[in-house]
């Protein structure tokens, strides 16, 4: 359904619709072409940046196409295994993947576990191949959230701030448009990350952890707009779950930063290795 959209405090407001066009039956929807788009550029910025890593550019596309597939698996399971209750009864619907209904903790566990497992196969060193992903990551989340502008969802909670958002997706309550705040963090990340990574990286993996910290944190954030901040008790389980990951990817940053001093300590701070990276 089209969307009369909002923004009051701005004086801003637009008709949008979620379907940008159709052959015959078929419906194809603004969200799919946005997440595409996403999926392409981070596949170009990829395949240019994998020189700079020494990573054979062939193989990482392989990678990444073997991700591309088993991030939306991974994104359309996590999605049904939350809402069990329906999808145990009609199991069939699950593969209705064009009805909507993706996860993206999901997508990001099923890429990594795709793209990961075909490095391995052809024996690829993984903590370069991580630090191009998640910088690739980040143009396609910060891309992809303005599909859920176009459907109107992944907002958040009531506000009356000058840039809340309302329309019939957000039952006429101006709420935190979460998608923006997601959608600027992503992308000012991948300006920091590339540049830090062009110009500062000091060893493989260092990328890969800034990542998770940055993303980590703004997920701690935006989770916890998305519903009133009564008491910690009371937050949802994935908030729980992103500020646990924030958390404990930080102390593993400094578990790295220790070990290289100090040439000792923990069994994750080994995961990065010694290559050190020369400016590019």
């Amino acid at each position: 359904m089209p969307y009369h959209v909002q923004f009051p405090g701005f004086g801003w407001e637009f008709d949008i619709n979620p379907i940008a066009f159709s052959i015959g039956d078929y419906k194809v929807y603004w969200y799919g072409i946005i997440i595409a788009c996403g999926l392409l550029l981070a596949v170009l910025y990829a395949w240019k940046s994998a020189p700079r890593y020494k990573v054979d550019g062939s193989k990482l596309v392989n990678c990444v196409f073997a991700g591309m597939i088993t991030g939306i698996i991974g994104a359309r399971l996590y999605f049904c295994f939350f809402k069990w209750d329906y999808y145990g009864q009609n199991p069939i619907e699950i593969l209705y993947i064009n009805n909507g209904g993706l996860a993206i903790y999901g997508g990001i566990i099923g890429a990594l576990l795709g793209g990961l497992t075909v490095a391995k196969i052809q024996k690829m060193e993984i903590m370069p191949v991580l630090d191009i992903a998640m910088v690739g990551f980040l143009i396609g989340q910060g891309i992809g959230r303005w599909g859920n502008f176009m459907n109107q969802e992944a907002y958040g909670a009531p506000t009356d701030l000058p840039w809340r958002m309302m329309s019939e997706g957000t039952d006429n309550i101006g709420v935190h448009p979460c998608f923006f705040y997601e959608s600027m963090w992503c992308l000012l990340g991948f300006v920091l990350l590339h540049f830090y990574g062009k110009y500062k990286q000091k060893y493989s993996g260092q990328i890969f952890f800034m990542y998770l910290v940055w993303y980590g944190f703004e997920r701690t954030v935006v989770e916890g707009l998305r519903q009133p901040l009564s008491s910690v008790p009371n937050f949802r389980s994935r908030h729980k779950g992103v500020t646990g990951s924030f958390g404990s990817n930080f102390y593993n940053r400094y578990c790295i930063l220790n070990y290289k001093q100090k040439k000792g300590g923990f069994f994750l701070c080994r995961l990065s290795t010694e290559k050190r990276y020369r400016h590019r």
